[in-house]
């Protein structure tokens, strides 16, 4: 069987040093449509180093390391085809705000390994920690189809209730014709992203914008819209990947605030309210 997964349970987890600086966060948050307008008092926090403060889903290219989805494959007991793998979730739980120049100690393990029947799950957890203690921990659902059945663990279900009633806050995102070329520059480098006859060969019509790009213009526009801007308010952010966003295409993000929480869903306009993040929250103070 491909996946091993005693093997990749038991397997001694890898840990090395990552770091970044202020550029680092600078291009990220340019990646996931920041600094429009370029003038402006609150878009200026995320572009420039003298107010610079970090987005926390930074912590998923920090360091400009291969992201979960791929370094979790290589990990020992997991021997799958790339073709056949698919980023299912994301989330990240801080422990304190994300200084805007840092090194860390990274740490990586496989935390369970799921059968789902027709597919099997990896969840790849990193977490980070510097000097001063915990910074971040990350959790990459990795879906894995074809290679489920041997009659593991199901794993919890991700799926949520649907929110109640009508969004408090709905808000547009443009995603621009070159956002992919610029988020790719964070690390994420498959070609998926950016060669046309790469996409075809892989299904699609075109190139596709990174999962994790709308992930982090999400909570941009989550923090923008009800946490005044205050990135430190984040306590932790979870997401299924639902649908695929091409760029040049509108995202439509609408929200339901409740008590220390923001319930969120993602679709894309032009292909009739396509959905994109569901099941996705934003845990706040």
């Amino acid at each position: 069987m491909p996946i091993d997964a005693a093997k990749a349970l038991a397997a001694e987890p890898r840990t090395g040093e990552i770091s970044w600086n202020s550029k680092d966060v600078q291009l990220y948050h340019l990646g996931i449509g920041a600094g429009l307008p370029a003038t402006d008092p609150d878009e200026l926090r995320y572009t420039l180093e003298s107010r610079l403060h970090v987005l926390p889903s930074f912590a998923t290219v920090a360091g400009s390391g291969s992201p979960g989805v791929i370094s979790g494959l290589s990990m020992p007991g997991i021997e799958v085809d790339l073709a056949r793998v698919l980023h299912g979730g994301q989330s990240i739980v801080l422990h304190r705000p994300i200084p805007a120049t840092g090194t860390a100690t990274a740490t990586n393990r496989i935390a369970a390994v799921y059968d789902k029947g027709k597919a099997a799950v990896l969840v790849l957890r990193t977490e980070v920690a510097d000097a001063d203690g915990p910074l971040w921990t990350n959790d990459s659902q990795i879906f894995i189809k074809g290679e489920g059945g041997w009659g593991g663990d199901r794993g919890p279900s991700a799926r949520l209730e649907p929110p109640a009633g009508d969004p408090d806050r709905t808000v547009e995102r443009s995603v621009r014709e070159d956002q992919a070329l610029l988020y790719r520059l964070s690390g994420d480098w498959n070609p998926l992203h950016a060669d046309p006859e790469f996409a075809k060969v892989a299904g699609f019509e075109r190139p596709i914008l990174h999962g994790l790009c709308t992930y982090g213009m999400t909570l941009k526009a989550v923090v923008d819209t009800l946490l005044g801007g205050d990135v430190t308010r984040v306590r932790s952010y979870v997401t299924r990947f639902a649908g695929v966003v091409y760029p040049g295409e509108t995202l439509r993000i609408r929200m339901w605030p409740g008590e220390g929480s923001v319930r969120v869903a993602v679709s894309a306009v032009e292909r009739d309210d396509a959905p994109v993040l569901a099941d996705t929250v934003v845990e706040h103070t």
